[in-house]
């Protein structure tokens, strides 16, 4: 142990998560050592045309790889772990996490080619791990997924807690309560600072329980005559498992749709974490082999996320299941942030057709603590400075007046952004710099090769719509061959624009005249003149500006 006067310097900062929810990714450096808190990804809002999912920029990781010690997971939701089959392909470090929730990242490692990653270490909540003068121990938490912990990282100026996704439910639904005691002791031996959950910070009271979710869900099953078809999250396991109770007790039969799902479910029960009747569960494309009144469908999105698939299901666009008026659907989700409006337009279509959709808290709790359960947790741990993290700003600001209640003064608050560091010295603490953070951005197979230039263009084509002109010229001859021609994909209905367009190409035929009498034949000087003079003429005609792209080939 060091001496008082040599004691460690520490900083703690945001690569996600902060300003946000999801993309959760929390850096503790204890002098040259790297501690790094959960990884995961975020979905995109309604402004990110085309993007699957968005995870932090690590760049500051990887120019600094041989310092991380490890990387140290809290539970298995994307939004913790999403990011790490990009990571680990960069950065071959251990990772530490409980036994399910090493299960769910070792088949998303699948998913991309890293089957086999050999630094996957088991911990549970009695774990203790020693790294040089650092010691990491962790303890239990309720959410609504199994085997979820917070972090302790203890340092010679006290410790660094943090609490991962967390509320206190007394009555859990695999029975697993959080570790109070572990938490008092915690906060009895010295917490420097909190990394605290601020999802629901702006709610007053405590979050509900599941075991509530549980009795309602049952009396739904019990009421209802035709097939009922549930979203959700695919690693909600607490409400899933509530799905497959409720159907074996009203001897229904539960069919997937989602292949995340379908793995999730198969890992959770080949691990002892989901109980499973025997013939509950059947393949999808059994469903017409029996009746209404016997079927439930339990569906999910690519990514995970719940609203996809019952949108394609309301358009009459899934191979396999469309919605009837008979069907009862339960959103048992709370909407993504960003994705509110697409939300209520799938409910509003599924009203359209007749069905009868149950959403909001009678099927769904959150997993997320409300502000007593917050202030519980800071009584418990008693911190000297606080982080609010996992939220927006507004969230941030709700949780440090909370705070501010329970007796921590406003100065030991920090309210930062992502890439703020906050420094740790004698026990006391400043922000001091920045390090490099932001989005990148997944789309398909590409990993970050999609920036704000390319989703600006999105954005330009997803408005105006874009003009393309053809045309051939012989540069020996100074002369166009042939065209121009212009193709027009969502500008204007060109049979309805004949005019409009011969206008168009007549005036890039002049434009191109004038370059070749003038003897500008360079093709950027070319194609610069035809998109300017082009784009002037239709925004006077139109009022809107698409994107014009010129091609000019050469005989």
């Amino acid at each position: 142990m060091q001496k008082t006067n040599e004691q460690s310097s520490i900083k703690v900062f945001a690569l996600g998560g902060v300003g946000e929810v999801g993309k959760n990714l929390y850096v503790v450096e204890v002098d040259e050592d790297i501690f790094v808190l959960d990884a995961g990804l975020m979905y995109p809002g309604n402004e990110m045309y085309g993007i699957d999912i968005i995870i932090p920029d690590v760049t500051y990781l990887l120019d600094n790889k041989e310092r991380v010690k490890g990387i140290f997971l809290t539970h298995g939701h994307e939004d913790h772990i999403g990011a790490l089959p990009y990571l680990l392909k960069k950065l071959k470090v251990p990772v530490y996490g409980t036994k399910l929730t090493l299960a769910l990242l070792e088949d998303k490692l699948k998913e991309t080619g890293l089957s086999q990653y050999p630094l996957l270490q088991v911990i549970h909540s009695n774990t203790t791990l020693k790294f040089n003068k650092i010691t990491v121990t962790f303890f239990g938490t309720s959410h609504s997924i199994p085997d979820s912990v917070g972090i302790c990282i203890h340092t010679n100026q006290g410790a660094i807690v943090y609490t991962g996704d967390f509320k206190f439910d007394q009555t859990p639904m695999n029975g697993r309560k959080a570790e109070l005691g572990k938490m008092s002791a915690i906060g009895d031996k010295g917490v420097l600072c909190l990394l605290s959950d601020s999802t629901n910070a702006e709610y007053p009271g405590y979050a509900g329980s599941e075991w509530d979710v549980g009795q309602e869900i049952s009396k739904i099953f019990y009421h209802t005559k035709g097939r009922i078809i549930v979203a959700a999250f695919a690693t909600n396991l607490g409400r899933i498992q509530q799905i497959f109770d409720a159907a074996y007790e009203n001897n229904r039969k539960v069919a997937i749709n989602g292949k995340r799902m379908e793995k999730v479910v198969a890992i959770a029960k080949q691990l002892g974490y989901m109980k499973i009747k025997e013939d509950v569960l059947i393949p999808l494309d059994q469903i017409s082999n029996y009746d209404d009144s016997m079927i439930t469908i339990l569906t999910t999105g690519t990514q995970g996320e719940p609203l996809s698939m019952l949108a394609r299901m309301a358009r009459n666009q899934h191979r396999q299941v469309s919605i009837k008026e008979s069907d009862t659907v339960l959103i048992a989700a709370t909407p993504i942030p960003g994705s509110e409006l697409t939300t209520f337009r799938t409910i509003d279509l599924l009203v359209r057709i007749g069905a009868n959709v149950i959403h909001g808290s009678s099927v769904h709790v959150t997993g997320h603590g409300c502000q007593e359960e917050l202030k519980l947790m800071m009584n418990l741990l008693k911190p000297k400075f606080v982080i609010p993290i996992h939220g927006e700003y507004r969230m941030q600001i709700a949780h440090q007046k909370i705070a501010n209640m329970v007796g921590i003064p406003k100065h030991r608050v920090f309210l930062i952004e992502n890439g703020d560091v906050v420094e740790f010295k004698q026990r006391k603490a400043k922000k001091s710099g920045k390090v490099l953070s932001g989005n990148v951005l997944i789309d398909g197979l590409g990993v970050g090769d999609v920036g704000n230039i390319v989703l600006r263009d999105r954005r330009l084509l997803s408005k105006d719509g874009i003009l393309v002109v053809v045309v051939t010229l012989s540069k020996k001859a100074n002369v166009i061959v042939s065209g121009p021609e212009i193709i027009s994909r969502g500008f204007v209905y060109v049979r309805e624009s004949e005019e409009l367009m011969e206008e168009a190409q007549k005036l890039v035929k002049n434009i191109l005249d004038q370059c070749m009498s003038e003897k500008i034949n360079e093709w950027s000087s070319l194609k610069n003149n035809i998109r300017e003079t082009l784009s002037q003429f239709l925004h006077e005609k139109t009022k809107r500006r698409p994107m014009i792209l010129p091609i000019i080939m050469e005989v």
